[in-house]
């Protein structure tokens, strides 16, 4: 495998190698700390016999901690304290397993405080004594933190494997891309579309402001039929609204500012004031979306065929916007689809939109495959990982 480290630097200049195998070499790392933990455990008597260790422990450390100052001193009540603490000690240390590593800890540790008076040095030497049997706390503590970041570990391992899936994607899109022609005159095509996209945006809003609403809504329906047009079709209630009443004559900007009228003013204009304020501001923000966006064409432009058929749909619904003068300028995009040299055209100008100045350059002075073969290896490197940890 080629050596491609010093290359694989994205545009943002972080190195998804040099991540991928740091979060790697994390992951191993926590793995072996894992391991080494409980091959500790198992150095230990395994892991019951730590567990009991550890359990014991904490109840030695309670009763210590619980009685240092109740069981001090003098007087009846001390006494009292003091007898609890010999019983319940005493038990404690009797129960343990007779091999329980570190069994004399405890059992010294009992001696120090098995006194008839205590003070509080006896529970300082009783605690001091317990001491070598905080192996066991210690040695369950390591596992949990080693767990702990295993589980850290992995997630950043994931998370880096997702970084490498987009920079594989990215890398994948620059190959894709890097054979255009970013020299080639997309202008050819360029012009033609924004020429028609600005006579359909200036007809279409004459035609919201010239028009009934039920003319619109006729268009919008009619729209349903064409599956290159993604206009919103009208909400049915808004939609018999329009056909059923009278206020269906007046053009969608009327009716949006009619709304806005007192029931007053609103009355020298429709029958029923109430209703059109309840039916027209109800759907307001869907009225004031309504544009000749769906009609437009999209740049950079579709494959030759894709943006025939998208022609093809617009064609009746622009000619009842703007007659045939509109639809000779939806006719001269499709003319250029025709030309021997439209596929060049229409990649490069995918190509010059979608990439950066950054990305261009990134193109010029770097071997994409090189840098994909790069990206893959660390991926396999960091699946493997995560199988074994």
């Amino acid at each position: 495998m080629p050596d491609t480290a010093h290359d694989l630097t994205t545009g943002d200049g972080s190195d998804p190698r040099a991540d991928a195998d740091a979060a790697r070499e994390r992951l191993e790392r926590a793995s072996e700390r894992l391991e080494a933990a409980k091959t500790a455990i198992d150095e230990a008597g395994g892991r019951e016999t730590v567990e009991t260790g550890a359990d014991a422990y904490r109840s030695a450390a309670s009763l210590l901690d619980r009685y240092v100052d109740l069981a001090t001193g003098t007087g009846r009540e001390t006494f009292k304290h003091y007898i609890n603490l010999e019983g319940e000690y005493s038990t404690l240390v009797e129960d343990l397993p007779a091999d329980l590593p570190h069994r004399e800890a405890f059992e010294a540790s009992f001696e120090a405080v098995d006194k008839r008076r205590l003070h509080e040095s006896d529970f300082e030497s009783a605690e001091s004594a317990l001491g070598p049997a905080e192996r066991f706390v210690d040695l369950l503590q390591e596992e949990a933190a080693a767990e702990e970041e295993v589980t850290l570990a992995r997630k950043a391992a994931t998370d880096q494997l997702d970084a490498l899936e987009d920079e594989i994607s990215d890398l994948q899109r620059l190959r894709s891309l890097a054979d255009a022609d970013l020299e080639a005159p997309v202008d050819r095509l360029r012009d033609p579309i924004e020429a028609y996209n600005e006579s359909i945006r200036e007809a279409f809003e004459s035609f919201l402001y010239d028009r009934s609403a039920r003319t619109v809504f006729d268009l919008l329906e009619r729209s349903r039929l064409r599956p290159f047009v993604d206009f919103e079709t009208p909400p049915p209630e808004l939609r018999e609204y329009v056909e059923d009443n009278d206020a269906g004559t007046y053009s969608i900007p009327e009716l949006l500012e009619y709304a806005e009228y007192s029931r007053s003013k609103l009355d020298h204009y429709v029958d029923d004031p109430d209703e059109l304020k309840r039916r027209i501001a109800t759907r307001q923000t869907y009225l004031e979306r309504i544009d000749a966006t769906p009609l437009t064409l999209s740049w950079p432009p579709a494959d030759a065929t894709t943006l025939r058929y998208a022609i093809r749909d617009r064609r009746p619904l622009v000619e009842r916007i703007g007659g045939q003068e509109l639809v000779e300028g939806l006719l001269a995009v499709r003319e250029r689809t025709y030309d021997d040299d439209y596929d060049r055209l229409q990649t490069a100008a995918n190509a010059l939109d979608q990439l950066s100045a950054t990305e261009r350059e990134r193109l010029q002075r770097r071997d994409i495959d090189a840098e994909l073969e790069g990206i893959r290896d660390a991926r396999e490197e960091l699946e493997a990982a995560l199988a074994d940890g």
